[in-house]
């Protein structure tokens, strides 16, 4: 023994420290070199550790269930007494079976292996403790680097006596069965499971607290090699390996042989189950992202980075701690908002695989964002997209899309706030150029509107209706309900472009890509690139009375220690005073039952406006209720007019979309009306229109006028059930606005085109045949 011990310390520099250890309980005074040695060796700082192991992050929606989850590596901590004390008494037995009975060293142990692998030439035999190995994984873990990794794992004498010191450290603090307990929960069990909890679900789906004999003794025996002894591909060496720690365990004692013999005869037995993190994993890919997203601002905080690459940093940062930090996130998930939402985009599906539905769908008063989806499945294959194509960039989305005339609403209410009555009107015709506009300052990054002295919004501009047939006078009223573009652009020069885009900015509209919105006369039509999340939640501002939230999607956050964190308070305010945005819904209102949305009704009171972009390159849906917001857009996502949709409005494909939404996801609400509006805001008095149906023409013209209406005859009769030569019908019927003007149409009796086609018409013209 003499021999080999002079051998040893002749092999490694390493062995005055350990004689020095081990020997100065039993030398005493007269152990002064190995006192100074051990003196010299504690006086080593101990290695400062500032990452704990990674941990799953759970994100669970409204209804408690799970969302998602988000992991660096896959591990699942748990309690040494949640652990089989079969699976604690085989790691032990193989690793150090005199665990409990030394210190960070142990000397038997340590020389024997020292002496075994000298007189062989080399490493037959590891002599690290329990507590050495927790030490050294421990030190592995803080790495964030592979120059990191490389040094605490380097074969040097620098590296060992760190982790040497750290383990006596170790000692100090806890007691064994921590010790026991965190390195069960730090070692790797290869097949990308760490810790003993994850292992025992990675290769055989079940707790650890429910291991076997034979199933302990397979675990035990990984962690030596996990690459090579994962039992899922090397079954071979992982069998020979777990009957290595089954004989361990039995020549200790710890089980009898007969036990270990029967262990031996049976098979593996991997039931293997396969953990899916992120995004990819979850039925709801797309608000996943948008959690995902919060989380990242969240953890990055409300420092401003200096430039780009800070910023960068900032995001690892924050990233590192979603897939490492083992928090519980809470979120507005509304499970069945999301089944109505995905059954809405699927009201049409797109012919082409750039072509996408996409609806968001946001609460009125909070800013909780309970559903996105889009018709798009989530993944990297052909027709399939990771872009968060409903979200802003912040949130994984990518440049937008035109707002469309759903941002003539904005700048509506900012009439209506400067007190313009609604009965204001301009003569609108087909096509107009409209000059005189206000500038204003921008602070955005450097775009081609931008004047010399940094403003934009002014000039020309040259603006028509979607439809050529469209000339007369129309105010706030019918001007909305019909989407007409030159009345909007006279609107919008008499309220200011600047004023118009302010409005807009209070209720949280920006560019998709973070940058604020162009002051330019075509905004009012929708020119800015926004996100279909951030429009759902201005229009859940007017919904909920001029009280704008900012859309989130996070409710709570607890840290791995089940410590609640403190969230930002709700982002809400009042963006516009309640009359405003009562008056505002009232108008909206008639979009649906007068305007361009006719046919998208919900069976409830609902407020709505359509759009369509530039030359049909894309078509958006924004309406809501009382208690539920909701926007929609279809568009090729490759972006702008050269990639258009023809014949795509806002109530073709994204306003049934919005209704088919909105239908599902009320269901068994109760149905609630918008407040009216108490202040008078000028509006157009809107009056009976006589019956004359069945009068002679002279007749129905006289009591129409007397009314109050003006008066036009369609030349062509059409076939009714009224007598030929009598009034079929009018248009409008029923109430219309004082002033307003209604056609009378003439009857031509059931057979239609009247016989001989000469007879008189009752006005004492001929029919034009």
């Amino acid at each position: 023994m003499v021999a080999t011990l002079f051998k040893l310390v002749a092999a490694s520099a390493l062995a005055g420290v350990l004689i020095a250890l081990i020997a100065l309980p039993v030398v005493g005074s007269t152990g002064l070199t190995a006192r100074d040695e051990f003196d010299d060796f504690m006086n080593i700082e101990v290695p400062k550790i500032d990452r704990d192991p990674a941990k799953q992050t759970l994100v669970y929606g409204a209804d408690n269930k799970l969302l998602v989850s988000f992991f660096d590596q896959y591990r699942r901590e748990v309690k040494l007494d949640k652990v089989a004390p079969v699976m604690q008494e085989a790691m032990v037995a193989i690793e150090d079976a005199r665990f409990f009975k030394h210190g960070a060293l142990d000397l038997k142990g340590t020389f024997r292996a020292l002496a075994k692998n000298v007189t062989s030439g080399g490493t037959q035999e590891g002599g690290s403790t329990l507590t050495q190995q927790l030490a050294k994984n421990k030190l592995v873990n803080d790495t964030t680097s592979k120059e990191g990794y490389e040094k605490v794992t380097a074969p040097t004498l620098d590296r060992k006596l760190k982790e040497l010191r750290l383990a006596v450290y170790l000692e100090q603090k806890l007691t064994k069965k921590e010790i026991l307990e965190e390195y069960l929960n730090i070692a790797n069990f290869g097949a990308g499971a760490y810790g003993v909890e994850a292992a025992s679900q990675r290769y055989f789906s079940k707790p650890a607290s429910k291991l076997t004999l034979a199933q302990a003794a397979t675990l035990a025996g990984i962690t030596k090699n996990p690459y090579q002894l994962d039992p899922i591909r090397n079954k071979v060496d992982s069998k020979k390996r777990r009957d290595t720690v089954l004989q361990r365990m039995a020549d200790l004692g710890v089980v009898p042989q007969a036990d270990a013999d029967a262990a031996k005869k049976q098979g593996l037995g991997i039931k293997e189950y396969k953990p899916k993190g992120g995004c990819v994993t979850s039925k709801s890919p797309f608000f996943c992202q948008y959690v995902y997203g919060d989380l990242v601002k969240y953890f990055m905080g409300t420092k401003k980075p200096k430039d780009a690459a800070e910023a960068q940093s900032m995001r690892d940062e924050a990233a590192d701690k979603i897939l490492r930090g083992g928090y519980v996130i809470r979120t507005t998930f509304d499970p069945d908002v999301q089944k109505a939402a995905d059954y809405g985009v699927k009201y049409s599906t797109t012919p082409t695989a750039w072509r996408t539905n996409v609806v968001a769908v946001v609460e009125p008063g909070t800013g909780k964002v309970l559903a996105i989806a889009s018709s798009k499945k989530y993944g990297s294959k052909k027709g399939q997209t990771t872009i968060n194509l409903a979200a802003d960039q912040a949130h994984g989305g990518g440049s937008g899309v035109s707002a469309g005339s759903t941002f003539k609403t904005f700048t509506l209410m900012e009439a209506l706030d400067q007190g313009l009555p609604i009965r204001t009107n301009f003569h609108s015709p087909s096509s107009m150029t409209v000059q005189g506009f206000s500038d204003c300052a921008y602070t955005g990054p450097p775009i081609k509107y931008l004047s010399k002295d940094g403003r934009m919004g002014g000039g020309p501009w040259t603006v028509a209706n979607s439809d050529p047939g469209e000339n007369k006078n129309y105010n706030m009223k019918d001007g909305t309900w019909h989407s007409i573009n030159t009345f909007y652009a006279q609107l919008e020069k008499k309220v200011g472009v600047c004023a118009a885009v302010k409005m807009a900015e209070k209720f949280g509209m920006v560019r998709a890509d973070g940058n604020p919105l162009w002051t330019v006369p075509s905004q009012v039509l929708g020119s800015n690139e926004i996100d279909i999340v951030h429009l759902a939640a201005a229009y859940a501002g007017i919904a909920a009375r001029g009280k704008y939230c900012a859309p989130t999607s996070l409710t709570s956050i607890t840290d791995s220690d089940g410590k609640k964190l403190d969230l930002p308070k709700a982002d809400c305010s009042q963006a516009v005073d309640p009359q405003i945005a009562d008056a505002t819904s009232q108008i909206l209102e008639g979009v649906i039952s007068h305007g361009t949305g006719v046919g998208l009704g919900i069976g409830r009171p609902a407020a709505s406006k359509t759009g369509t972009c530039e030359e049909h390159s894309c078509a958006v849906f924004a309406g809501y209720t009382p208690q539920l917001a909701a926007a929609s857009a279809t568009w090729d996502f490759r972006g702008g007019p050269s990639h258009p949709m023809p014949g795509i409005f806002g109530a073709t494909i994204p306003g049934p979309v919005w209704q088919r939404t909105m239908l599902k996801a009320l269901e068994g609400k109760p149905v609630l009306d918008f407040k009216a509006p108490t202040k008078d805001f000028g509006d157009i008095v809107t009056k009976g229109i006589p019956d004359v149906r069945g009068m002679d023409l002279p007749e129905a013209l006289a009591r129409i006028k007397g009314a109050g209406f003006a008066v036009k005859v369609d030349p062509r009769p059409v076939k009714s059930d009224v007598p030929f030569g009598k009034v079929a019908r009018t248009s409008p019927s029923g109430q219309a606005d004082e002033g307003a003007t209604v056609t009378i149409y003439i009857s031509a009796g059931n057979g239609g085109r009247p016989d001989g086609g000469g007879h008189d018409r009752p006005d004492g013209n001929t029919w034009p045949f």
